[in-house]
């Protein structure tokens, strides 16, 4: 039975149950070739130019595995903690879409090349929470379908679909977490923590751009809810595809809240799939999610099975980078600043960004100012990621580098970096179209010092009588009647000289 309701809030449910989530992630890997054949896997090349009578699934064609394919899935692993498989095999998974043109799957099922590992993730107050993989296991990629003639881009409502079997072959890595429990009301934080880790994780590695915008990391949230006290998982849902950071956080709340409604409201959760919706955040039903059963999976009969060698296990292990944990506390230590502030970096997913800055010629500290300040609250306030301000990295540290040689004082180089997120040019060309340099020549000081000291005897009286921190009012007033441009130190001086 089902029943139609409206969502319940988000702590009436957490008061009623304990959610309980599963995180599939599938990450493209950045090889030449496709997994089982050479095709090239290059981005953005006419439909159906990458295709061969294998990954079309054509008869008498037959795969060989990426060598490639299989060391990153290892490297993957081993960044997972996993445990990696002495011998496993590839399986045909069944199921028959038009974007499958084999009509089954080359995956892995009962014997994956990684499993049973864990990855620690650090939620926005700095609490640490584990997350334990079941598995990850190497597989491929489906072809892409395009629903022309509908208003919402999905087969719903369209007059007609177009197939390109581009992607189709490309090499994937499913990572699939354990039911993870414990996480109470912060159950969307964790995920979407996870996911971030995740893709930290696999950019260290090499392996993958991970970059969730063009699909070459994608989510499935699976999500259940059980009354509390009971131990027995509920019936889930799987919200598929999900392609953000914050919409995976979004999703799990969203499908936290639609269960609540529908078990207070007498109905019954149906194990199905999801499409989620980035205008609103909402879900809507997909089909209803088969069994394992009813894949069919059986042995793939033209693929060998996979046997990593432990002694090159090992040296790929010796091998990996540094990870994104270690390295933050690397940082931390580097740029002497405490737990809370590195946390607030990490939050507001700057790390990057600085360390391009400071790449880029920036002083750690100055790197840090501008992200974490001006840049971070023009990312708040619209909404946005801050590595996708329309600014680089390169431009905030030339900003740094006017203000370091003095063209530039702090008020000043924000309206130079404003300019800049507002299309104006580069920062050189803003200071000069709007003429922001610091003036510090006496000749154009010397009348704006002259005027704030008529303006003010009293203050220049205690400025004589040897207050000399009196002098501030005074710069004040100077760097008002210049609009900030006047160099601060310099009117000082000035100041001092003439009231000496």
């Amino acid at each position: 039975m089902t029943v139609t309701v409206d969502l319940v809030s988000y702590e009436d449910a957490l008061a009623a149950y304990d959610p309980v989530m599963g995180l599939e992630v599938h990450v493209e890997l950045g090889t030449a070739t496709k997994m089982f054949c050479g095709c090239s896997t290059e981005l953005g090349e006419e439909p159906n130019s990458q295709v061969c009578p294998t990954c079309l699934g054509l008869p008498g064609s037959l795969p060989v595995v990426n060598a490639v394919g299989v060391e990153s899935a290892v490297k993957i692993g081993l960044a997972l903690n996993c445990e990696i498989a002495q011998w496993c095999r590839f399986a045909r998974k069944n199921y028959f879409y038009p974007d499958m043109p084999k009509n089954f799957q080359t995956s892995q099922y009962d014997e994956p090349i990684a499993f049973n590992g864990y990855l620690d993730v650090t939620l926005e107050d700095g609490e640490v929470f584990r997350v334990e993989i079941e598995r990850a296991h190497m597989e491929e990629d489906t072809g892409k379908s395009s629903h022309i003639g509908g208003s919402t881009g999905r087969i719903q409502g369209a007059s007609h679909s177009l197939l390109d079997y581009n992607r189709a072959g490309i090499p994937l890595i499913e990572i699939v977490t354990k039911p993870i429990e414990g996480a109470g009301r912060r159950a969307p934080e964790v995920a979407k923590a996870y996911v971030a880790e995740l893709r930290e994780v696999i950019r260290a590695l090499g392996v993958s751009e991970a970059r969730m915008d063009k699909g070459q990391m994608r989510c499935d949230v699976n999500l259940s809810l059980r009354p509390h006290g009971r131990e027995q998982f509920g019936t889930r849902s799987e919200t598929k595809n999900v392609n953000s950071l914050r919409s995976v956080e979004r999703a799990a709340r969203y499908e936290i809240q639609r269960h609540a409604a529908v078990l207070d409201a007498g109905g019954t959760i149906l194990q199905e799939t999801r499409h989620f919706h980035e205008e609103d955040g909402s879900t809507s039903a997909g089909r209803i999610k088969d069994n394992a059963e009813d894949y069919r999976y059986f042995p793939e009969p033209d693929l060998v099975p996979v046997a990593p060698a432990r002694e090159w296990v090992e040296e790929l292990r010796a091998g990996l980078p540094e990870m994104p944990r270690v390295r933050r506390v690397r940082l931390q230590g580097e740029w002497g600043i405490s737990d809370l502030e590195m946390q607030a970096v990490l939050n507001a997913g700057a790390i990057e960004p600085i360390l391009e800055t400071i790449a880029a010629g920036a002083p750690a500290d100055q790197a840090r100012k501008w992200w974490m300040g001006e840049l971070a609250r023009r990312a708040n306030e619209s909404g946005t990621d801050l590595s996708a301000q329309p600014i680089t990295p390169a431009q905030v540290a030339r900003v740094c580098a006017l203000v370091a040689d003095g063209s530039l004082n702090d008020k000043l180089a924000r309206q130079v970096i404003e300019a800049v997120l507002d299309g104006e040019g580069e920062p050189d060309e803003v200071v000069a179209k709007r003429g922001l340099a610091v003036v510090s020549d006496d000749s154009a000081l010397g009348a704006a010092v002259d005027a704030a000291i008529e303006a003010n005897p009293d203050v220049a009286a205690k400025i004589r009588d040897g207050k000399v921190a009196a002098a501030g009012a005074l710069v004040g007033a100077v760097m008002k009647a210049t609009r900030g441009q006047a160099d601060a130190a310099r009117v000082k001086e000035l100041i001092l000289e003439r009231l000496a």
